[in-house]
């Protein structure tokens, strides 16, 4: 066997060993979590059932004839209202304070103002970033300095847990094993070694697996009796980039990983069994996929031209040729991003102010309640209807939306293409300048920058105060640039290291981000496969000494495992009953093992040469 073959099967089998190692590190009833099994018998005596990044407060209010009514706002909401958070009784007496008990955010800093039921008078302000499942007291009570103020202390009464400690242990016991395994693969491919462990167990079959399994492509196989064919090295003139694939796995894996078990507190799932046409979710990420491949091919398929010969190995070609041969697509594309900066600026909305990029609801002081997403949410509701949109935001956790938004709506679609847009042009870069690893590089580079000098110049290197702010949810251009500018980076820095040097062949990452109708190496002994394994005529490598398989039925498993993952989330192996749900370190094993066997699932169907297409 190949050393590729060799390197996916050691990576499989180092993330289901992570998994089992994470499990049983992180297992429940350890040091990590002995502060919350500590406060929560205590949050139980007082009627506060804790969630997960919660902590709990107790305030003991010692102001004679005061009643007190305490509001919260998160750091993390932009010009929101203060939501009222607990209500506190007066003190009946001396040395007795009124008391309430709340559960309060952990997951960023909280401002806490506390005022006067009465009067609506403001007391006291803090602001203060809670741990969780810590317990803390506010203390208010005047203070006798001659001027009678109030004072509010935070008290920490017992501590709170790390709730990171789960992920840097994990973090750990990965990267442990990555540099066992790696150190193993170095032992074995020396020869030397490869002979002492022959000569210690005598056996003829156990070192024809060593050479043949572990990939030695020096050595002869010694029951074939003929030389191994030398595994290929790649190259900058390889037709399969496996970098790209790597960079998809990449991005599919960390999707599926925040999918499961924890992923739920983060998003809010929208699929459902019972199909009802009148509530019947009309936008999605599949349905975005499809138009967005649809208008990009389209453009290809109309006006792309083929790479000319003398430009794709010379050097007098014009350096920006693979920009200025697609300037018909260029055109369209800043004519249709012209068309979302219209309607987003310009657009009027009923009841909300033209122009308008927030998410409504608590937001802008509560000016604008009903105007989330602005005239991208205008436009769903109007064309589509609001009972066919999602129905709970990544909004309403944070500004308390009310109206129906879809974050895979028709106006954000449009930037979608933009970006796929800017992925073929990376192709492009790939394609002309084939053999010019530098030239790539440079402008792997150039793109980089130049998108991310966009995003710097749009969002004024601000989270809520630029032109137009980095938002997911609206599918900004700002964060088209941004997260594309990051891509040509990790573009930038995996070539190299995948198709260049060949100092790491992307496994196991490429497995599940596989390409369509690309030809690939076929791990099958070190032979290569030809036209009797596809049915194609195979196509020649440069520097190549074998043949190449061009794989006609090749298809996209990466869309069988997002499929996969939403239809078998909810059963074993991928889900079980946790012995405590609002631990981190038991929804971070479940994740973990999920996303391995997903990966398993994956490498066991590209072992198979199934490619299934949905």
């Amino acid at each position: 066997m190949s050393g590729a073959r060799g390197a996916g099967r050691a990576l499989a089998a180092l993330l289901l060993a992570a998994s089992v190692l994470s499990a049983a590190l992180l297992a429940p009833g350890r040091a990590p979590e002995r502060g919350a099994e500590r406060a929560r018998p205590r949050d139980k005596k007082r009627h506060v059932e804790l969630k997960m990044d919660q902590a709990l407060l107790l305030i003991h209010n010692e102001l004679l004839g005061t009643n007190l009514t305490v509001y919260w706002n998160s750091e993390r909401c932009y010009h929101c209202l203060f939501q009222v958070l607990v209500n506190v009784s007066q003190s009946p007496g001396p040395g007795e304070p009124g008391a309430a008990a709340v559960g309060v955010s952990t997951q960023h800093s909280v401002v806490l103002q506390l005022n006067a039921t009465a009067e609506e008078k403001e007391v006291c302000r803090l602001e203060y970033k809670f741990g969780e499942f810590g317990n803390y007291s506010l203390l208010v009570k005047k203070v006798q300095n001659g001027v009678n103020e109030i004072a509010c202390d935070l008290v920490v009464n017992e501590n709170p847990v790390d709730s990171n400690l789960p992920v840097s242990i994990a973090f750990l016991v990965g990267l442990a094993l990555i540099i066992v395994v790696s150190f193993l693969r170095f032992l074995l491919s020396l020869d030397d070694f490869n002979n002492w462990i022959s000569k210690a167990i005598n056996s003829r079959e156990t070192d024809r697996l060593i050479n043949s399994e572990l990939g030695s492509p020096s050595r002869a196989d010694p029951l074939a009796g003929a030389p191994q064919v030398e595994a290929w090295a790649p190259s900058a003139a390889a037709q399969r980039l496996r970098c790209v694939d790597t960079f998809r796995g990449i991005a599919l894996i960390i999707m599926v990983f925040v999918n499961y078990g924890g992923g739920r507190y983060w998003y809010f799932k929208h699929a459902s069994w019972n199909v009802s046409w009148d509530k019947l979710r009309i936008p999605g990420v599949l349905q975005r996929l499809g138009v967005t491949y649809f208008v990009v091919a389209v453009l290809e398929l109309l006006f792309a031209k083929p790479v000319p010969e003398s430009c794709a190995s010379e050097r007098g070609c014009s350096s920006l040729r693979d920009v200025l041969c697609g300037w018909p697509q260029w055109l369209f594309i800043l004519m249709l991003e012209s068309v979302w900066l219209g309607l987003t600026f310009l657009l009027p909305v009923p009841g909300c102010p033209t122009g308008y990029l927030g998410p409504g609801g608590i937001g802008d002081l509560g000016k604008y309640p009903n105007c989330t997403g602005g005239a991208a949410g205008h436009i769903d509701r109007l064309l589509l209807g609001e009972d066919h949109l999602y129905q709970r935001p990544s909004p309403t956790v944070l500004y308390h939306t009310q109206v129906a938004y879809d974050p895979e709506g028709i106006l954000g679609t449009i930037n979608s293409i933009v970006m796929a847009f800017l992925g073929v042009q990376a192709g492009k870069i790939l394609l002309y300048y084939k053999d010019q690893t530098k030239d790539i590089l440079i402008r792997f580079t150039a793109w980089s920058c130049f998108l991310g000098l966009i995003s710097v110049a749009l969002t004024k290197v601000s989270e809520n105060e630029g032109f137009i702010p980095v938002n997911k949810n609206l599918w900004s251009i700002s964060y088209v640039t941004t997260l594309s500018s990051f891509a040509f980076f990790i573009l930038l820095v995996l070539y190299p290291v995948v198709d260049v040097k060949g100092l790491w062949t992307g496994t196991p990452f490429f497995y599940p981000g596989k390409s369509p109708l690309t030809p690939d190496r076929v791990d099958d002994g070190d032979q290569w496969a030809g036209p009797e394994t596809s049915g194609v005529c195979p196509v020649q490598r440069p520097q190549a000494t074998a043949r190449v398989a061009c794989f006609q039925d090749a298809g996209m498993n990466s869309i069988l495992v997002y499929v996969g993952h939403e239809v078998f989330e909810n059963y074993f192996p991928f889900q079980w009953r946790l012995e405590d749900e609002q631990s981190h370190k038991e929804h971070l094993t479940q994740n973990t093992v999920a996303t391995a066997l997903w990966v398993l699932i994956a490498y066991i169907l590209y072992k198979k040469k199934i490619f299934w297409k949905i």
